[in-house]
């Protein structure tokens, strides 16, 4: 009698085991896209948030300045002849930030990017609500920064010139046991200045062969 017990029990584990592997499988099968595509929507806020954070930072911390990035050559009568990029003080600030934001993209948990179940299954009515999917950042790669000068008119023999710092980096998450890889993209200008007269056509860099 006792062996007979044990055996339904073993049994009946063994099939809520089936039922539950199943049940995922199907879930999976019928669920992963919309799964993906918030798991990605999450990431990609989250990445974008800790892009502009990084920089927010560095900004107060007077670790990013105009006059350290861009510098004037003049002739004899004041007249603006050059723009001239410091690439060494581009070229530390990438460094820094880059790290700073490859740092916090790894530190981001299901606590961060997680999917409630209600946003798949009834998200009209239960979005934001019931149990958290897990989504993990499993690496990142390719991570990339550049300096982006733009001008535009600001007034009479005025010209307003901005500096955008570009960054790109390749997620990839896991998601529902499958791995999804995909691009995150954010622009945030970091310093900017009115220049008074005429804007030379030369842009020139020091410390390096390569513009911003």
């Amino acid at each position: 009698m006792r062996r007979r017990k044990q055996w339904r029990f073993r049994l009946h584990l063994i099939s809520c085991l089936i039922l539950m592997i199943l049940g995922f499988v199907l879930f999976r099968s019928k669920f992963l896209p919309i799964a993906r595509d918030l798991a990605i929507t999450q990431v990609k806020n989250r990445t974008s948030d800790l892009i502009n954070d990084a920089i927010a930072e560095q900004i107060a911390r007077d670790n990013i300045q105009y006059d350290r990035i861009i510098y004037f050559e003049k002739d004899l009568q004041g007249k603006i002849t050059a723009l001239k990029t410091n690439m060494s003080e581009v070229n530390r600030l990438k460094t820094d930030i880059l790290n700073i934001i490859n740092d916090d993209i790894l530190a981001l948990d299901t606590h961060d990017i997680g999917i409630p179940i209600g946003s798949i299954l009834i998200p009209e009515v239960l979005s934001g609500k019931g149990p958290t999917i897990p989504v993990r950042v499993m690496s990142i790669s390719n991570s990339e920064a550049q300096f982006v000068s733009h001008f535009s008119e600001a007034g009479i023999n005025q010209t307003l010139q901005q500096l955008t710092m570009e960054v790109s980096v390749d997620v990839t998450i896991l998601v529902l046991s499958k791995t999804e890889t995909f691009q995150v993209m954010s622009q945030v200008v970091v310093a900017e200045t009115i220049i008074v007269g005429a804007v030379p056509d030369t842009l020139l860099t020091t410390g390096s062969n390569h513009t911003p």
